[in-house]
């Protein structure tokens, strides 16, 4: 069983999330700057899902491994609106 972590946006990630994953969450942080979102406060949250690595951001942004093992980004306003 693997524990997960977490650390503040602007931290090094863990050496537990793998480089790609590393070079995602980099990516993610770059844009939510250049938006002027203030993200100091905010936590990535480090989980495994039957051994893969997920990183969470407090705002429901997420990176994860494809089974190729790229890095995939979700944005929680990517999500098709559910229709009642």
């Amino acid at each position: 069983m693997q524990l997960g972590t977490r650390w503040s946006v602007g931290e090094t990630p863990p050496s537990a999330v793998p480089e790609t994953m590393v070079v995602a969450v980099r990516q993610v942080e770059a844009e939510l700057a250049e938006d002027g979102v203030d993200a100091s406060t905010w936590r990535w949250t480090l989980t495994f899902l039957e051994g893969r690595p997920i990183a969470e951001l407090d705002d429901g942004t997420a990176v994860r491994l494809d089974p190729l093992g790229h890095a995939r980004v979700t944005n929680p306003d990517d999500a098709p609106d559910e229709e009642d």
